[in-house]
C-alpha cells in the first residue's frame, strides 16, 4: 500500500491579532505589579523642582544702621460656616512662630554735608525700613490641625506671612528701632568725618534734610 500524505493549510496570523496579544500581556503584567506593590508595601515620593526665571541687579546706596529681631506668634485659621455658625469638622488651625529681622537705616546717597568755619553740617534723610526677613530656621509649631473638608490655601498662608512681617515691623518701630538707627548712623558718620577732619578743631552738627 502506498503512503498517504495529508497536507493541511496553515493560516497566517493577522498583525492585529499579534498586537492585541501583546496588549493583553502588558495589561496583565501591570496588574500583577500593582497587586505585588499592594502586598509588599508602597512608598510615597514628594518631588520638588525650582528654577530661576529672572534676576535683576541694581546699585543701592543703603546704609543699614540698626536691626531688630522679633519673635512673632501667628495663628492661621480657616473654617466653613453656615448661617453664621461653624460647621463641625471643617476647622483648620495652625499656631506657630517665626523670628523676623527688621533692618533700618538711611540712604547715604542722600546725605549732604558742608563746612562752615569750624562746623561740619550734615543733612540726613529720613530713616527707612530696608528689609523685613523671616528667619526660616527659627520656625516652631505649637498647634496643628488640618480638616479634610477645609484646607488652608497657599494664598491664605502667604497673607499670614505678610501680616506676621508687618506686625514685627510695627513692634520694632514701637520699641525704638528708627531712633536707634538714626543714633547709630550719626555715630558711624562721626567716626568717618573724624578720620578726615581733626575732632579737636571741628564740630559735627546733624540736621534733618
Amino acid at each position: 500500500m502506498g503512503s498517504k500524505i495529508i497536507i493541511r493549510n496553515r493560516k497566517k496570523s493577522h498583525p492585529l491579532s499579534a498586537f492585541f496579544t501583546r496588549k493583553i500581556i502588558t495589561t496583565v503584567l501591570a496588574a500583577s505589579l500593582v497587586l505585588a506593590a499592594g502586598t509588599i508595601g508602597t512608598k510615597e515620593f514628594l518631588f520638588h523642582d525650582s528654577k530661576t526665571t529672572r534676576i535683576g541687579f541694581e546699585d543701592i546706596g543703603e546704609l543699614s544702621t540698626q536691626a531688630a529681631c522679633c519673635t512673632e506668634v501667628n495663628v492661621t485659621e480657616a473654617r466653613q460656616e453656615l448661617f453664621g455658625l461653624t460647621i463641625p469638622f471643617t476647622q483648620s488651625k495652625y499656631v506657630y512662630s517665626y523670628d523676623v529681622e527688621i533692618k533700618a537705616g538711611i540712604d547715604f546717597g542722600e546725605i549732604e554735608w558742608s563746612i562752615h568755619n569750624s562746623t561740619i553740617e550734615v543733612k540726613l534723610p529720613e530713616v527707612e525700613i530696608f528689609s523685613r526677613e523671616i528667619q526660616t530656621d527659627s520656625f516652631k509649631v505649637y498647634h496643628e490641625k488640618e480638616s479634610i473638608f477645609k484646607h488652608i490655601t497657599l494664598a491664605e498662608n502667604n497673607d499670614a506671612m505678610n501680616r506676621l512681617k508687618q506686625t514685627a515691623e510695627e513692634n520694632a518701630i514701637a520699641n525704638g528701632l528708627l531712633e536707634n538707627a538714626r543714633n547709630n548712623a550719626e555715630a558711624i558718620l562721626t567716626g568717618f568725618f573724624g578720620s578726615v577732619y581733626d575732632p579737636g578743631k571741628y564740630k559735627i552738627n546733624f540736621v534733618d534734610k
